[in-house]
């Protein structure tokens, strides 16, 4: 409602009108107030933060030392091995000169001419003490006459039947089996019995 008085027209402050200062202020919305943080809550919220990395960093730590002790473990066995065995190409070679020395010396030994047999004695050394050194570095010969038929240890290669033998029996070794400590170089050649 404007009233007029004087000239002068005024203008009466109505109940839906806000003057302007508190118009200002309503525009900038109400003051924030950042809530005050605690030095002590956020030192002991740093703290934590900091263990549980720790703790983290440690986990890593100990799964790399446990990688690193299987592979040296892993090495170890594989230089173990290659040490081992590191002999077996070598005796595997020399094992035929071993049933050429046979084969000389059983042919010698059935033979009645006199100088065979001064060469027979001298064979038989050499073969002694060929055999000899092969057993000092481990190498045994595979003969199991008598006893079941075992696939990793012979290759069966005539089957006969014996009733009064068991089944599965070795009759006879054809040709000499070899192994290098634990391991099968040659695998013997056997008759066995088949019932």
């Amino acid at each position: 409602m404007k009233k007029k008085t004087n000239d002068v027209t005024t203008t009466s402050p109505t109940p839906n009108t806000v003057p302007e200062e508190q118009e200002i202020k309503m525009e900038q919305g109400p003051t924030e107030t950042t809530p005050e943080v605690d030095p002590v809550q956020q030192l002991t919220d740093q703290f934590n933060s900091l263990l549980k990395e720790k703790e983290e960093l440690i986990e890593k730590i100990k799964y790399s030392q446990a990688e690193l002790v299987s592979y040296r473990m892993r090495k170890d066995e594989e230089t173990q091995s290659l040490l081992k065995y590191a002999s077996q190409d070598l005796i595997s070679e020399l094992i035929p000169l071993i049933d050429n020395f046979e084969s000389a010396i059983k042919l010698a030994s059935q033979s009645n001419n006199p100088e065979v047999t001064k060469y027979l004695t001298g064979f038989q050394l050499m073969y002694q003490n060929f055999v000899s050194i092969l057993q000092k570095y481990g190498v045994e010969e595979i003969n199991r006459v008598g006893q079941v038929y075992d696939p990793k240890l012979e290759q069966a290669m005539v089957a006969e039947n014996h009733p009064d033998q068991p089944d599965e029996i070795v009759l006879e070794v054809l040709q000499k089996g070899y192994k290098l400590k634990d391991r099968v170089i040659r695998p013997a050649s056997v008759k066995i019995n088949q019932i």
